[in-house]
C-alpha cells in the first residue's frame, strides 16, 4: 500500500491542478493563456512540472482582501451580536424600567392593593358569619 503512495499523491496533484484551472476565470489566469495552462497540465502531469508550474506561475495569487493584513480585517467590523450586558442601549432601557415612574406612585399603589385586600378580607368574612348563621 505505502508503494502506492507517491502515484496517489501525484495523481491528486495532478487533478487538483486540472479543475482548478479549469474553474479559474480568464482574467486570474498569468503569463499563458487559460487553454495552453490546460494543455501543459495534462501532458507534464506525471512528472509534476505541468501542475505545480500552474499553482506558482500561472495562477493570480489572492492577496488579503482591500490591502489589508488579515489582523485589520476585523477592527473596521463591528460584531452583528452583542451580548444584553455589554449592550449600553439595552443596560440604559433596564435603568429607565427600573427608575421611579412620574405617573405611577409605587406607595400609592401598594396602599390601593392593601386596602382592597381588607375589603376583600372583611367581604370574605361576613359570607362566612352569614353561612353560619344560616345553617
Amino acid at each position: 500500500m505505502l508503494r502506492y503512495l507517491p502515484f496517489l499523491l501525484v495523481l491528486a496533484l495532478w487533478i487538483y491542478a486540472f479543475i482548478d484551472c479549469l474553474n479559474t476565470p480568464e482574467e486570474e489566469v498569468r503569463s499563458l493563456p487559460k487553454v495552453v495552462w490546460v494543455i501543459i497540465i495534462l501532458l507534464f502531469g506525471e512528472v509534476l512540472v505541468g501542475p505545480i508550474a500552474w499553482l506558482v506561475a500561472g495562477k493570480v495569487g489572492r492577496g488579503p482582501t482591500r490591502g489589508v493584513m488579515p489582523s485589520e480585517w476585523h477592527r473596521d467590523q463591528r460584531p452583528q451580536y452583542v451580548a444584553p450586558d455589554d449592550n449600553p442601549d439595552f443596560l440604559n432601557s433596564l435603568k429607565a424600567e427600573s427608575a421611579p415612574s412620574e405617573d405611577v406612585n409605587d406607595e400609592a399603589l401598594l396602599k390601593d392593593w392593601e386596602a382592597d385586600l381588607r375589603r376583600r378580607e372583611e367581604e370574605l368574612r361576613r359570607r362566612e358569619a352569614g353561612e353560619e348563621s344560616e345553617s
